[in-house]
């Protein structure tokens, strides 16, 4: 009882200390758009205080807001699907961005009816789909008149909306705009005075300054500072304040992406290093790289990730790539800037470009962080020491209830799965091991026993006491995958029985450790002998073809034969393994996916898989299909053929990523040039040229224009059957002869950082 009271009391002062004031929240937003496809429900809403739909566009001829079909059936729902996770979040729509046209809206603003039907249509779409305010979005403006127009506009909707309010007793509609990082240029001003008056707060846009598209150095390209350069976040808030715009009305834009430079020397690789343009890696000619990808790529190739306090900036290097982006480094040091400097808040460009959420919980955990009250703390201290011994009890309890409870309903449902799916009724049911036994026969995880280690956490080899030997996947404390991924393969591995996918014998859930229980491979993975100069020699042509047919068989069984349609996810050379006879076996199914047999794709907000491995609908849009693991699957098929490793660059130049030098030796007709010279397929009927063509057209960029593994088979099969001519492959940096557009037209195409009316599908600088 005197716990409880205690906690009560507790609370009670946490409540009374941290209660906000009723001057200004401190805002924690970011942007959506729809065109990058990702799912509004994957949002953490609860991260953020208000969250902006990206965009509306403006008819030509009405001057009323547009909404596309497709985009309409997203920003109906957006409010009540955010609202789901945060009740409290406020929405704001935001209207046009950098894919609107200019034309329109300079004409828009010029004219006070046309600034009416704009502002009435704007007010009746925010009522009728839930947004609590508006955003506007044009940073194209660039005329004298444009300014001076648009501080009308907002004059006009301030008075639009005030009336509104009054007249149907609704809160006003909160207005805002998207700005550049500074009000000055060389020829025009933003209409300071007008934002004063009429909106709430800006959205300071603080960062392109730099970029491979345009730059030939490396640049910090959201520097906080620049001690040689006035394009940076420091110069821009203080212009902001100096043209008399309070700091209390200024929302500093955070970019949760970067870009990619290629660095001329790589020995010279710091910031404003010599380059020659944008990476192969990232989108064409402009080198931009959402932050999630480039987390993976720094952590697939072992990157060390470099933070510079001078710029307030993170970058990485592999090679002649270097990469400039905001870590959480950087993310914190703006947020405490902009708590420093009296600013309002942040938004993020944008949500669902961040890496598990690790860039949006810096943010939040720096400004929950940031004015400590010391005697807050002294009474958070002086309770806490009362009840920690008893929350620890309580919690370990509850802990360790849930923990058993969740092995029992795992066992039972495993168990389950396992007598009724798709598997032979001889298949043994799987075994819940304790901790002891795991112990015992890994001699308690002993360095001897260690045999490899991936992203789930270590693997060691064990032997039961019957003798028996068994590898052990034990989940690592720093591991970013969890008890999901856990769940998942163990499920998933239950039901799935095939020569060549590798068999889950139990698991173990106890004392907080979480273990998986395989069969043991003894010859490891396929990438220990693949890229090793030396081991690579035990797989003759005649292995390889023998691997190659596992693999396909693997993947037909998941995709055509099983039950449920099971997409892998992370196909690589890694995850496939070799027993005692060389057969290889598809491993770790954390990832996977269950399709029923009638669906075709979905959607996911969370990129998994490993950079190089997945396919360019995926990386972009989330998007994932039989034909992600197609896309794999090629890969993994000119690795074999290469014995190359993704990660690295080829060509005489070394720039040139595998999979565009395998096309273009095979097109200009040296693919043999291409393979392992420890290979030899004169005596096979399986030939290097067609296995390296049909590899070819399993990475094509659209996935429509990959086969299916169904016919993947039968071409590796059947030498009689035709293999179509490929194209470029994904992720090329060249075009081939014939194409409609050349890459640096269809590259800005695809982008938005010129200010004309080019279409966005992927969005990174607005």
């Amino acid at each position: 009882m005197m716990s409880k009271i205690i906690i009560v009391l507790f609370h009670i002062l946490l409540y009374s200390e941290l209660k906000p004031s009723k001057a200004q929240t401190w805002i924690k937003s970011g942007y959506w758009f729809s065109g990058i496809g990702s799912p509004i429900s994957d949002i953490n809403s609860a991260l953020f205080t208000h969250l902006i739909c990206a965009f509306a566009d403006v008819n030509s001829s009405s001057y009323e807001l547009s909404l596309s079909s497709s985009d309409e059936q997203y920003f109906s729902t957006f409010t009540n699907t955010v609202s789901q996770k945060n009740p409290s979040v406020t929405t704001l729509l935001s209207i046009a961005g950098g894919n609107a046209n200019h034309t329109t809206l300079s004409s828009m603003v010029s004219t006070a009816s046309y600034r009416k039907s704009f502002i009435d249509s704007s007010i009746k779409i925010a009522r009728l789909y839930g947004f609590q305010g508006l955003d506007f979005s044009w940073l194209s403006a660039n005329t004298s008149s444009d300014m001076t127009n648009m501080g009308l506009l907002f004059q006009d909707w301030r008075a639009a909306v005030n009336s509104e309010a009054k007249n149907s007793s609704q809160k006003e509609l909160i207005l805002t705009a998207a700005v550049p990082y500074s009000p000055n240029s060389d020829t025009v001003y933003l209409p300071v005075d007008s934002i004063r008056t009429n909106l709430n707060w800006v959205h300071v846009n603080a960062y392109d300054y730099h970029a491979p598209g345009w730059s030939n150095y490396t640049g910090a390209h959201a520097a906080l500072y620049d001690p040689s350069d006035q394009a940076n976040t420091d110069h821009g808030i203080g212009a902001w304040i100096g043209r008399g715009l309070s700091a209390s009305k200024l929302v500093l834009g955070l970019p949760f992406y970067g870009y990619a430079w290629t660095l001329k020397n790589p020995n010279d690789n710091g910031i404003g290093a010599p380059a020659t343009g944008p990476a192969a890696i990232a989108i064409k000619d402009l080198g931009a790289m959402r932050y999630y990808l480039i987390k993976s790529y720094a952590q697939s190739n072992g990157a060390a990730i470099m933070y510079n306090a001078t710029y307030v900036v993170n970058y990485c290097t592999v090679g002649s790539t270097w990469i400039g982006f905001d870590d959480v480094e950087a993310v914190r040091m703006k947020v405490s800037y902009a708590r420093e400097k009296k600013l309002l808040g942040y938004v993020v460009w944008q949500v669902p470009y961040d890496d598990n959420w690790a860039l949006s919980l810096a943010a939040q955990g720096e400004e929950n962080n940031a004015r400590p009250n010391w005697r807050l703390l002294v009474i958070i201290l002086t309770t806490t020491a009362t009840i920690a011994l008893l929350l620890c009890l309580l919690v370990y309890y509850l802990r360790m209830r849930k923990l058993r409870s969740i092995a029992k309903k795992l066992e039972s449902k495993a168990n389950n799965i396992a007598a009724a799916g798709d598997s032979d009724s001889n298949i043994p049911n799987l075994q819940v091991f304790s901790l002891a036994d795991i112990e015992a026969a890994t001699n308690k995880f002993s360095f001897e026993n260690k045999v490899g280690e991936g992203g789930y956490g270590p693997v060691y080899k064990g032997v039961l006491p019957n003798g028996k030997e068994i590898a052990v996947k034990k989940l690592s404390k720093t591991s970013t995958q969890g008890f999901e991924e856990f769940k998942n393969e163990v499920m998933l591995t239950a039901k799935l029985q095939h020569v060549n996918l590798v068999r889950v014998l139990g698991f173990c859930i106890e004392s907080d450790e979480q273990m998986l229980i395989y069969e043991y491979m003894p010859n490891k993975s396929l990438d220990f002998y693949l890229f090793d100069p030396i081991r690579r020699e035990l797989l003759d042509w005649k292995k390889r073809i023998d691997i190659i047919e596992g693999v396909t068989q693997g993947l037909l069984y998941l995709q055509e034969y099983s039950r449920m349609i099971i997409i892998h996810r992370d196909l690589k050379s890694s995850n496939i393994l070799l027993d005692e006879e060389m057969k290889p076996k598809i491993s770790d199914f954390g990832m996977a996916r269950i399709f029923k047999k009638d669906e075709h794709e979905a959607n996911t907000n969370r990129i998994v898989g490993t950079y190089g491995y997945i396919p360019p609908e995926y990386a972009q849009k989330g998007v994932y299909s039989t034909k992600s693991d197609v896309y794999s699957f090629g890969v993994l098929l000119l690795q074999i053929i290469s014995g190359k490793r993704t990660a690295f660059y080829h060509g005489l130049d070394e720039h040139v990523n595998l999979l565009e030098y395998a096309y273009e030796l095979w097109k200009e007709g040296k693919g043999m040039e291409f393979k392992d010279p420890t290979l030899d397929d004169t005596t096979s009927s399986c030939k290097l040229i067609r296995c390296m063509q049909i590899a070819l057209l399993c990475v094509q960029e659209n996935a429509i224009d990959r086969p299916s593994m169904l016919e993947v088979s039968s071409m590796l099969k059947n030498e009689t059957i035709v293999v179509t001519k490929p194209k470029k492959p994904a992720f090329s940096t060249k075009r081939d002869e014939g194409d409609e557009k050349d890459s640096r037209l269809q590259a800005l195409q695809l982008e938005i950082f010129s200010v004309d009316d080019s279409t966005i599908t992927e969005v990174v600088a607005r």
